[in-house]
């Protein structure tokens, strides 16, 4: 049995005793809302006669006992308002003082109440229901996090320990009401990109989440083992592949918001699982997606905020388009100064340690470029920006650029000095596809970790041809932490995942 502290003591009796009195403190009833907090607050207006038989429901969050009146605050799902409560009316039945005494003594805070009644305002203008009813809807065993203040006003001993906040979100969620903000937002960029993604008649389906191969990016996959097949399956790290096998079978245009798995490094960016958006269309190619993703974001910025501009910690990022690009070779070479497009390994290892950018030798060309533009690139871009133009050696599911050897054509999008997307033209010849899984195999070979596996369906699929495809994947968690301002993926998913939780040994 866990320790119980005393406040849990308290009301575990308090449990008791409404036991006692016949108050059940999880009734099974429906209790009927007819309106919110928010709702009275903002239309109700003195002398109106509006709003005078409300029923509202949610948390008892404070409570003062004036002798035969009462004082409390209500919080339902859309903010707070105060209750007035006189001793000779609240009474769901027949036996007023034993409600009313009940409520002095044994409602605690954090429990759910319902209440009916009318709307008024104090003789200091506070907008009020006076309670005709009150019920017990259910009792509340833990307390709270009190927000304490000290004699100057100011907040100490809340809720604020980030690992707290992830690990108990439930709290978070009910004594930080700001945090619900960043939730409805990011619900309603799925909302404006679904729209936006739907009107121009692209199909919205549902991919293998299990797969016996993982394909479609450069990281390393859960594993995990089906009983009745005994086989080895892999947690998916992209959708890609699946939704290029659609296209294939005659669909002109694809997306899926696609939960995806990787076994590797948490941090502020990174979670185990997070959210892209992979869009594919047929007949286009990465120019073209370039311009959707811009008229997307943009749309998505003002229905978020009603602007374009967006306050992300100390910058204004203004999405209207159009965004600044850069070739890949251009950035390095405006960031650094240095010309690597005509390069080879060895003088790339070297520009490299040159700059003070650790690599080893199981890093291939496209690696080496990949970390000299992390380095020296990516942090100084914080306006939304298009690299374009990639080594084909960092892309092994690009197509080959059409006028630039050695290159693919591909481009991301960095904003806020992180990527929020990575897009193609779509390899869609199946020998050079298999030329480039092979190489892959190579780099796998010397210790690349996270190079790709050979997908023998895939290949077979593009060997019945695909026709030339734009495709494109957005990180939504990326994208959600820009929109709404926060620093970090954590504070974009409700349930980060955590280290296992330190348990108190018992004595």
């Amino acid at each position: 049995m866990h320790h119980l502290s005393e406040q849990e003591l308290i009301r575990r009796d308090n449990l008791s005793k409404l036991a006692e009195a016949g108050i059940d403190a999880y009734p099974s009833a429906t209790f009927e809302i007819n309106s919110t907090t928010e709702e009275i607050k903002s239309n109700f207006k003195s002398g109106d006669t509006n709003y005078q038989e409300v029923c509202l429901a949610g948390r008892l969050m404070s409570k003062r006992i004036m002798g035969k009146a009462s004082f409390a605050e209500l919080q339902d799902a859309q903010g707070r308002i105060q209750l007035y409560i006189s001793r000779d009316e609240i009474c769901p039945g027949d036996d007023k003082t034993l409600y009313n005494e009940a409520f002095k003594k044994w409602f605690d805070l954090g429990d759910f109440i319902g209440i009916k009644g009318y709307a008024f305002f104090t003789q200091v203008g506070e907008c009020s229901i006076h309670v005709k009813e009150l019920t017990m809807l259910s009792k509340s065993l833990k307390p709270l996090p009190v927000v304490k203040k000290d004699e100057e006003g100011n907040i100490f001993d809340a809720f604020t320990d980030p690992e707290m906040r992830y690990r108990q979100r439930y709290v978070d969620l009910v004594v930080n009401n700001h945090i619900k903000d960043v939730f409805v937002k990011r619900s309603a960029m799925y909302n404006s990109m679904r729209t936006y993604l739907n009107e121009k008649g692209y199909l919205e389906v549902e991919t293998p989440i299990l797969q016996p191969l993982y394909g479609g990016a450069a990281a390393r996959p859960f594993t995990t083992h089906h009983n009745t097949l005994d086989m080895k399956l892999y947690l998916r790290i992209a959708n890609e592949l699946y939704l290029k096998r659609l296209i294939v079978g005659g669909f002109d245009g694809v997306y899926e918001f696609s939960k995806d798995f990787r076994n590797e490094g948490m941090s502020r960016f990174h979670n185990p699982e997070f959210t892209q958006i992979e869009l594919y269309v047929a007949y286009k190619d990465y120019t073209w997606m370039m311009n959707l993703v811009e008229e997307m974001v943009e749309k998505v910025a003002m229905d978020l905020h009603g602007t374009t501009q967006i306050q992300v910690g100390e910058n204004i990022i203004d999405f209207k388009r159009p965004w600044k690009r850069y070739t890949m070779y251009e950035a390095i070479a405006h960031f650094t100064g240095i010309d690597i497009s005509e390069m080879s390994e060895e003088q790339l290892r070297d520009t490299a340690k040159s700059l003070n950018i650790h690599v080893d030798n199981t890093m291939g060309k496209g690696k080496i470029i990949d970390e000299i533009f992390g380095e020296k690139c990516e942090g100084n871009l914080i306006q939304p920006t298009f690299i374009t133009d990639y080594p084909v050696e960092m892309s092994p599911l690009a197509k080959k650029h059409k006028s630039k050897p050695g290159l693919v054509e591909r481009f991301e999008a960095i904003c806020n000095k992180k990527e929020i997307c990575n897009a193609f033209s779509e390899l869609n010849d199946p020998i050079d596809q298999r030329q480039r899984f092979e190489a892959q195999l190579e780099l796998g070979k010397r210790g690349d970790q996270e190079a790709m596996v050979l997908d023998e369906d895939f290949l077979r699929a593009l060997e019945y041809g695909m026709p030339p495809t734009a495709g494109l994947g957005i990180g939504m968690d990326r994208l959600a932490m820009i929109m709404t301002n926060q620093s970090s993926i954590q504070d974009v998913l409700f349930f980060p995942q955590m280290k296992p939780e330190k348990t108190a040994k018992p004595e």
